[in-house]
């Protein structure tokens, strides 16, 4: 800034130490002293205005205005200089500084400057040289110095810079620019006290979260819920048993609201499992009493009818259902909950859907997980009776692999993928629910997560989050997200209010530039909330 001092210097040496000139009546404000193109003001209650159209520097030293305003200089369009000092002003406003255009130099210095708005220099397309310095501004405003391309010196010093995310912007646009760049040193937090921005690195930074807000609701309970994509169109469905429907949702333009689309009759229905081949649509119905049921149809100006009668004395009491590809071909995998039902591998001949595989009879299996390790198809199955079942496809059947060790009591299985790596979220009604990971052998044991009263432990990959739900049926439901440098989930936020009535199934929808998360619940209605991503450092 050597360069810019001295000719400041020289500008208001001329204006004082230069031959006499006595600008037209009225053209020296009082408190003023003015030569032919310069003046200084200083103690000037309020922003002097009637100066010479030839003002070319003008400096102001304690004026008693609280905040500079838009066009604060538009009757001043020749400057090329500008200085503040010692005044007591603590705001600059957007486009305080329009009609400039001509404007090198802006010296704000040794002010009471808390704050400046984002686009306060808008407009001075010829400004070269920017001083800050010794001001009170713990942050700067992102994009403060978009189209500010002219600039080749700022100065900074001397500010209590707070160096969190806020600060992140300016570390990027320093590490961006040509300018010779002051920056100073950070205030805070503590851990930073007194290191030069210069030296941040802004990588380092964690300036991205998230947040789901509530959005929309759908009346009756209901115990699945699937989302999937039908001739091009994202598509939900929901198990509602005691309306006894499968319901197929859609999303209305019009509107900007999910609404119903189509139905399938389906009375103590747990689970509805769609399936796309092409333009068919197939939509298997689980179901408590009166046999599990197949329904489809040929293409999107059908509705939706029953095909075939499934696993007939086989599937007593389903608990879950999930769709698998095995050997090229569509199966379906529905676990029973009877002692006396089994749970079945239904897999695709012909024009319908027939058991291929009864697994883990007797057991009474509570969910289906399935999964790839190792390249090959694998199913995990968690039951009342015993831990975690590991089942690998070979031969064209499922073969039990192993258990899980330490994980008695689990009521459901969920995996994901993260950094080329396979963890299982595994939910307990009593106690804690875990997080495990997969070492090319085994499930090991990762982190335990309180989760009293819960029946679902959900990963969902959302925008470039890996979030992970555990719902409960006696407080509120917490979402965790994955924390890629630590490795384990990390809380973000509760969802609600509204308080999730015992969920039992999450589901994420994208579509129309929106993300969307479906919370079925089994005793109040289908919460649905939006996820927005958060810039912490704007």
């Amino acid at each position: 800034m050597g360069g810019a001092r001295l000719l400041l210097l020289l500008l208001l040496a001329g204006a004082r130490l230069g031959v006499a000139w006595r600008p037209p009546k009225g053209k020296c404000p009082a408190r003023c002293s003015c030569s032919k193109d310069s003046a200084l003001c200083e103690g000037s209650p309020e922003l002097p205005e009637s100066f010479t159209p030839t003002l070319l520097s003008l400096s102001l030293v304690r004026l008693g205005v609280p905040q500079l305003k838009a066009g604060s200089f538009l009757r001043m369009p020749t400057l090329h200089l500008l200085l503040f000092t010692s005044n007591s002003f603590s705001v600059i406003e957007d486009d305080a500084f329009a009609g400039l255009s001509y404007l090198q130099y802006l010296f704000i210095e040794d002010n009471k400057i808390g704050s400046i708005s984002k686009n306060a220099l808008r407009g001075l397309r010829s400004l070269t040289h920017l001083s800050l310095a010794n001001n009170h501004l713990e942050v700067l405003p992102r994009f403060l110095f978009r189209g500010l391309d002219t600039l080749t010196h700022v100065d900074l010093r001397g500010n209590p810079f707070q160096c969190d995310c806020r600060v992140l912007g300016l570390l990027q646009w320093m590490a961006s620019v040509n300018a010779s760049v002051g920056s100073g040193a950070c205030a805070g937090p503590a851990a930073l006290a007194g290191k030069q921005l210069q030296h941040l690195e802004p990588t380092s930074f964690k300036c991205r979260s998230a947040e789901l807000t509530w959005f929309q609701r759908i009346e009756d309970p209901a115990l699945s819920v699937e989302a999937f994509s039908y001739q091009g169109a994202a598509h939900v469905v929901l198990a509602q048993p005691f309306v006894g429907r499968c319901l197929i949702l859609v999303w209305d333009y019009s509107l900007q609201r999910f609404r119903p689309e189509e139905e399938v009759s389906a009375p103590s229905v747990v689970s509805c499992k769609p399936l796309v081949l092409g333009p068919r649509l197939f939509v298997l119905c689980a179901r408590l009493w009166g046999g599990s049921q197949m329904w489809g149809r040929a293409g999107p100006e059908l509705r939706l009818a029953p095909l075939q009668a499934l696993g007939p004395g086989r599937l007593l009491r389903p608990n879950d259902a999930e769709l698998l590809w095995l050997d090229g071909q569509p199966c379906f995998l529905v676990a029973d909950a009877s002692k006396a039902g089994t749970t079945t591998l239904l897999c695709r001949q012909g024009a319908g859907f027939y058991p291929r595989q009864s697994l883990h009879a007797w057991r009474r299996d509570t969910d289906a997980e399935a999964l790839q390790l190792d390249g090959r198809p694998h199913l995990l199955l968690a039951s009342a009776s015993q831990r975690p079942v590991l089942f690998q496809w070979r031969g064209g059947r499922f073969e039990r692999r192993t258990d899980i060790p330490e994980a008695e009591g689990v009521y459901a299985a969920r995996h994901f993928h993260a950094a080329g790596q396979v963890f299982l979220c595994l939910t307990r009604f009593i106690g804690d629910s875990m997080v495990m990971r997969w070492d090319g052998a085994m499930f090991r044991p990762l982190q335990h997560l309180p989760s009293r009263g819960a029946h679902v432990f959900q990963p969902l990959l959302i925008a470039k989050d890996q979030l992970a739900i555990l719902g409960s049926d006696f407080a509120f439901s917490q979402v965790f997200r994955l924390e890629p440098e630590k490795g384990l989930l990390e809380p973000l936020q509760e969802l609600g209010p509204p308080a999730l009535l015992s969920p039992r199934a999450f589901a994420h929808v994208a579509l129309a530039g929106k993300r969307f998360l479906f919370a079925a619940c089994f005793k109040g209605p289908t919460q649905i909330y939006q996820h927005h991503e958060l810039d912490l450092s704007a």
